[in-house]
């Protein structure tokens, strides 16, 4: 796995570790009720959320390159974002979690941003509509960030509800107070928030906007950065937290699918994904 990205040389916290722990944890837990390998996205698949030009960027690194302050690209991101993409997009079709990095959704139509290439959740969402015939999507997002490049891909689409919590302020310095519109619902929350916030934001405002959205699919961009220990945020979810985000985005929609993003302690970062698990099959 070592030869897909290039981030651990530089003691990145968004390494191919991420995945090795979460694969090596899951293998034998009861929440992996089952699992399966994805085929790469197409770069059709991808263009419809990219522009051509910044995917044939991608495509053709030969050398290792910052891509911006805190994102590396080289030869074989390209290759690691497709996979990343194409298990979102199975991850859909089945109703799964795809357990993916490079996570997506910072990536902007034309550019790589905070460690995301690809939007993968993005990718999903377009996928799910001109593949699979459902029209209405809700992106619920949990990850500690705001996702920047989700809503600005999902700007103008009346489909497509973008939702997420998020610590504010903080990077990216998006989502604010103030920028909800009709299709966008920011969540600003203070650092140190936990269970009992991100508690009250669902029962307040994610539930009655997504229920009033009537989705046919929910799409949750599940970040465990949030948690109280992890080294990039300062929120304080726990555990049980982190199950009872799943199992609250499950009930919002006939079908409902999940993308990694965050989460960068990786000592705990296998528990929280398994309690997110337990949280979607509890649903």
């Amino acid at each position: 796995m070592t030869r897909l990205h290039p981030l651990a040389r530089y003691h990145h916290p968004e390494s191919e570790q991420r995945l090795v722990v979460l694969l090596e944890a899951l293998s034998g837990s009861d929440a992996c009720v089952d699992s399966t390998q994805a085929l790469p996205a197409t770069r059709t698949q991808v263009e419809r959320v990219h522009y051509p030009a910044y995917v044939e960027r991608l495509a053709s690194l030969e050398q290792e390159t910052w891509l911006d302050g805190d994102t590396i690209g080289g030869p074989t991101s390209f290759e690691a974002a497709l996979l990343a993409a194409g298990c979102a997009v199975a991850a859909v079709e089945v109703g799964g979690f795809a357990l993916v990095r490079p996570p997506g959704h910072h990536a902007l139509p034309d550019r790589a941003m905070g460690f995301c290439l690809v939007d993968n959740i993005a990718v999903a969402a377009r996928h799910a509509q001109d593949s699979l015939g459902l029209e209405r999507i809700a992106i619920v997002d949990w990850d500690v960030h705001h996702g920047n490049g989700t809503e600005a891909i999902f700007s103008e689409d009346d489909d497509v509800l973008y939702v997420s919590l998020h610590q504010w302020p903080f990077y990216p310095g998006t989502g604010g107070p103030g920028t909800s519109d009709d299709t966008t619902l920011n969540i600003p929350l203070h650092a140190g928030a936990g269970d009992a916030e991100y508690a009250a934001g669902f029962s307040e405002l994610v539930e009655p906007a997504v229920r009033a959205f009537d989705p046919d699919l929910v799409l949750v961009s599940a970040g465990f950065d949030a948690h109280e220990e992890d080294p990039l945020a300062h929120m304080t979810v726990t555990e049980h937290g982190f199950e009872e985000l799943a199992r609250r985005s499950a009930q919002l929609g006939p079908r409902v699918a999940a993308v990694l993003e965050g989460g960068y302690n990786l000592a705990t970062l296998p528990r929280l994904v398994e309690a997110a698990l337990r949280g979607f099959e509890a649903a």
